[in-house]
């Protein structure tokens, strides 16, 4: 675990193909901390919802940064990865569209996640 911590992170990634630079920093800080060994949440809202689908996140390039696939792969083997449901609603997704192992949940267990004790929240 990196230096002792005991917080888990709950990271919300706002942007997609939109804002590349934004949304890598959201995907590189959550796999980062799963690699650390640290209790992480990654949420997928607005455009990085599209990522919850499968193949999307190989679509994705940004020069100078990880692959996107890589870092989602690593984040839903040590973390969890949730798509907000009003935004999955919104883009026609359903349960049986995303890739294996992402949820879909709503705010709710996003401000529970955000406010347990020792978290820590980021909004990318």
């Amino acid at each position: 675990m990196l230096r002792g911590m005991t917080r888990s992170l709950v990271v919300k990634a706002t942007a997609g193909a939109d804002a590349p630079e934004r949304c890598s920093q959201a995907f590189t800080v959550a796999a980062t901390a799963v690699a650390g060994g640290v209790p992480t949440s990654l949420w997928l809202t607005g455009e990085s919802a599209w990522f919850a689908l499968p193949g999307r996140a190989e679509t994705f390039e940004l020069a100078h940064a990880a692959p996107l696939a890589d870092l989602l792969d690593s984040i839903l083997a040590g973390g969890t990865v949730t798509l907000c449901t009003q935004c999955a609603a919104r883009r026609g997704i359903g349960p049986e569209d995303v890739i294996p192992g992402v949820r879909i949940a709503g705010a709710a267990v996003f401000v529970e996640e955000a406010l347990q004790d020792d978290a820590q929240a980021l909004v990318y």
